[in-house]
């Protein structure tokens, strides 16, 4: 009978160390995998919300995996994945992107937003460089107070049309493509070289967003003067709006 017990709680005890042994071994395995190094694509400088991403503004660099162990799936590892995309919020220096952070349709509203046409009665003076992709400012001039900025943000031009109906572009060197490829000249040269003057335009608002525009403008005692934010050069002839 203490032979029998003896031999139960031996077999007991090596199943428990077994267990224990294996139980560190995962443990030490999960350490050494959070350890690990995983290369992920990280801005050079802060890049701002609405820029487009071009080579020279991002790099590859090795973070612990530990570091971003629950985000790695979403996380941008390869350049060509957020190249020619836009930055949907601030991109910080060094800070790893995620795929969520970036957006190739950016012409389009996003999930909280729709397109909205702007009626020309609503609009007191509207800048002719505007082209679809860029971000504008709104002001509202006139009413029962002063002049002042709308909105706070800028806004994105979904598309601007002539009065036929044709995007206002140069057909032959279009301002996105320039600008995707990052070469300032010839989107200089397609806002000159237009096929058409601005006599509609459209935004991509919020719903609260349009019905402040509606409710000041629709007395028309009030309008909009709708203006281009400045751009700047930055890097090898690469325009970032701000």
């Amino acid at each position: 009978m203490n032979r029998r017990r003896s031999l139960l709680i031996s077999m007991t005890a090596a199943l428990l160390s077994g267990a224990l042994v294996y139980g560190v071994y995962v443990l030490q395995l999960k350490q050494v995998e959070l350890q690990q190094t995983i290369s992920v694509i990280v801005p050079r400088d802060f890049i701002p919300a609405g820029t487009m991403i071009t080579a020279d503004m991002v790099e590859s660099m090795p973070i612990a995996l530990g570091a971003v162990y629950r985000t790695k799936d979403n996380l941008a590892t390869e350049i060509g994945s957020v190249i020619g995309k836009e930055a949907v919020i601030p991109l910080g220096t060094s800070e790893p992107i995620l795929l969520w952070k970036v957006d190739r349709f950016h012409l389009l509203p996003n999930d909280s937003q729709s397109t909205f046409q702007i009626p020309k009665d609503y609009i007191l003076s509207l800048s002719n460089g505007v082209r679809a992709g860029d971000q504008v400012e709104l002001y509202v001039s006139g009413g029962d107070g002063e002049s002042r900025k709308l909105f706070e943000h800028g806004i994105r031009v979904a598309s601007v049309k002539s009065s036929t109906n044709v995007e206002v572009d140069n057909p032959k060197n279009p301002n996105l493509l320039s600008r995707i490829s990052s070469d300032a000249e010839k989107m200089y040269a397609s806002r000159r070289e237009a096929n058409g003057t601005i006599d509609q335009i459209n935004l991509n608002l919020t719903q609260e967003e349009w019905l402040t525009i509606d409710r000041i403008c629709k007395t028309k005692k009030a309008k909009l003067v709708i203006a281009l934010t400045g751009s700047y050069i930055k890097g090898d002839g690469v325009e970032q709006q701000p």
